[in-house]
């Protein structure tokens, strides 16, 4: 049996006994337990501090295991799953019944989506394969394998910074090569609406729109009594312990300067040139200026910036475009759960 078999077989094995096992999907590393157990599911939250009304997305080998988990689950869906399944879309679908709800966070949704990483679907394959867990149900319940709130890992070297010996295996699959998580899309209303776009990522409003000939309603659209608890959507959340704030590129240099005066370090995280003739900041990361580009090393520059010994992180505010809506969502929510600094 080669390394990479062997190690699969022993995170298959770590899985039916209930264990965690952390592993790489194409947009952050999750932190996988057995998601028909609510005991196993239940490590998830004590690992990560994770409140246990938060729910949490079952990855799946494919989308043949779609109807174990989900019940009326409507064309639209076998459509989308066609269409970008393996991949960074999780569908919110309506439960079904042998589905514990201590992966719904008690409610009657799950989110599921099939991972386009190669050692993922390897994982969740030979995991089908050996029967899977609980009642036969081949699914792998995944948050981000961090701490509740905090930045996501996308490499391996992040789980084991974060988690630790909490985690018994941890699969390395290097980089991932999304770096933000997984667009989530509700398809529970049936004929009542168009989907809705909980959380935004790297499949857009427009690409799932080609598919179902219709673009699904959008932030400031939802109406949140009806719509479903999902990750991701609290308004503090991946946040690094530094204080971050989000300034356009003109006001950079000058609260670098600020801080500065004051015997205080900044650290920057830009995609625009540094302005000419202002003094660099103490720690400082360039992302490309592309949105997949920028997406793709965010939370590594976030976690490098977070180490280096500074009073405050700036970030250089996004572009407005729909293009940047992922990223933006992400830095937001980041500056929420930082720390405050005054400046």
């Amino acid at each position: 049996m080669r390394p990479k078999q062997r190690e699969i077989a022993r995170a298959v094995a770590l899985l039916q006994a209930g264990e965690l096992v952390a592993f790489p999907t194409e947009t952050v590393y999750g932190l996988g337990a057995d998601a028909a157990n609510p005991l196993a599911v239940g490590k998830i939250f004590a690992a990560k501090g994770r409140p246990a009304d938060h729910p949490l997305i079952v990855h799946l080998a494919g989308a043949g295991c779609l109807d174990r988990w989900a019940q009326d689950i409507p064309p639209l869906a076998w459509e989308l799953a066609e269409a970008f399944w393996p991949g960074p879309l999780t569908l919110i679908l309506k439960r079904a019944p042998a589905v514990p709800t201590a992966v719904t966070g008690g409610q009657d949704t799950i989110g599921v989506r099939v991972p386009a990483h190669p050692l993922a679907l390897d994982l969740l394959r030979a995991y089908a394969d050996a029967g899977g867990g609980v009642g036969g149900l081949s699914g792998l319940a995944a948050p981000s394998a961090n701490r509740f709130g905090r930045i996501s890992p996308t490499d391996a070297a992040h789980v084991r910074q974060e988690l630790g010996d909490s985690v018994p295996l941890i699969l390395d699959g290097g980089r991932c090569q999304v770096g933000i998580e997984s667009t989530i899309l509700d398809l529970t209303r049936g004929t009542a609406g168009p989907p809705r776009l909980l959380r935004p990522g790297h499949v857009t409003p427009l690409q799932i729109a080609a598919v179902i000939g219709v673009l699904p309603e959008i932030g400031s659209q939802l109406s949140s009594a009806a719509t479903p608890r999902v990750p991701g959507s609290l308004a503090a959340h991946y946040a690094p312990t530094t204080p971050l704030r989000l300034l356009p590129l003109t006001r950079l240099g000058e609260v670098v300067d600020v801080l500065r005066s004051s015997g205080q370090r900044c650290a920057v995280l830009h995609h625009s040139a540094w302005p000419a003739g202002i003094d660099a900041p103490h720690a400082a990361c360039r992302l490309p200026a592309d949105p997949r580009g920028y997406a793709r090393a965010l939370y590594a520059a976030l976690r490098k910036l977070d180490q280096a010994a500074a009073e405050l992180i700036v970030v250089e505010e996004t572009p407005t475009t729909a293009a940047w809506s992922a990223v933006a969502d992400r830095l937001q929510r980041a500056a929420c759960g930082a720390g405050q600094a005054a400046i």
